[in-house]
């Protein structure tokens, strides 16, 4: 049995190389703005080395994020903008102190910061160059008359929208953001409240079992399931419900607008998601059925 493989190389087209570098850059200010924000943070308590060790995982996320564009993958859409979404909100809520005005050097790097996460949501859904190159499924090995290839496989699932993508993208998010608060909420047991041990439990527990939910509603969603959607609502609404109260309870107001913000942007982009996909799919339908 013979092996093929593919080695012709396309040329990527400028707009593609600007955004990979354009994600170098705000990886790499996603690194530079946390640590000037922990720098100048009045106090280095428990919730803000938490909060700020999950905003530095998100400069990993970008460099992932490199190597789907580079693939041209179809997912590259929907995971830069949750990721520049949620990103803008971790930063937010790290340069606001409890007290007090935001440090000038904090405000800057937010502003920059942002600014270059809406160049990547632009550039990922305004360039015509951007799009036509992030066409591309993932790879696998494909056995054809007796050679075996390295190529691109279609998905046997139905074609689905790119909005039901971003739905799903931002579905898995859900899960973290519960889980760093609740991680955020054991500096609570620790200043003194062994009350809040089976709430923060409780939270940690409904955090993991949210992240199964989701992935077990997204399967049925990609294949075109409508009681998937319902049940993907009612996950959402079920997170918020409660996240949000914990938040409040546990972290203060405080803890509500920095922890629960996140998770409410999430949520309102995937409701968006699913609300967008089922209008194109109604106009598809009235297209196809014009009488």
């Amino acid at each position: 049995m013979k092996t093929a493989a593919a080695t012709t190389e396309v040329r990527r087209p400028s707009a593609v190389r600007a955004l990979t570098t354009l994600l170098a850059v705000t990886a790499a200010a996603t690194v530079a703005v946390e640590l000037l924000n922990w720098w100048y943070a009045p106090e280095r308590e428990f919730g803000l080395a938490v909060r700020t060790g999950w905003a530095m995982l998100r400069s990993l996320g970008f460099l992932v994020l490199i190597g789907h564009v580079n693939r041209g993958r179809t997912g590259a859409k929907p995971f830069g903008l949750i990721l520049a979404i949620t990103t803008v909100f971790a930063m937010g809520r790290l340069v606001v102190p409890r007290q007090g005005m935001p440090p000038l050097p904090g405000l800057l790097g937010f502003a920059l910061l942002t600014a270059l996460c809406g160049a990547v949501v632009w550039l990922l859904y305004r360039s015509a160059a951007v799009a036509g190159h992030l066409v591309r499924h993932r790879k696998g090995l494909v056995v054809t008359g007796g050679t075996i290839s390295w190529r691109e496989v279609a998905p046997k699932r139905p074609p689905v929208t790119g909005w039901l993508l971003t739905s799903r993208v931002a579905a898995f998010t859900y899960s973290p953001l519960m889980l760093v608060p609740a991680l955020v909420a054991t500096g609570e047991i620790l200043d003194g409240r062994p009350a809040a041990v089976p709430a923060v439990l409780f939270w940690f527990a409904a955090g993991i079992g949210v992240s199964y939910l989701v992935l077990f509603c997204t399967a049925f969603l990609m294949r075109g399931r409508r009681w998937a959607r319902s049940l993907l609502v009612a996950i959402t609404l079920g997170t918020l419900a409660v996240d949000l109260p914990l938040c409040w309870w546990l972290l203060g107001v405080d803890g509500l607008i920095r922890d629960g913000g996140p998770l409410l942007a999430a949520a309102a982009v995937s409701l968006y998601g699913l609300w967008r996909a089922g209008r194109a799919e109604g106009v598809e339908q009235a297209d196809g059925n014009p009488g």
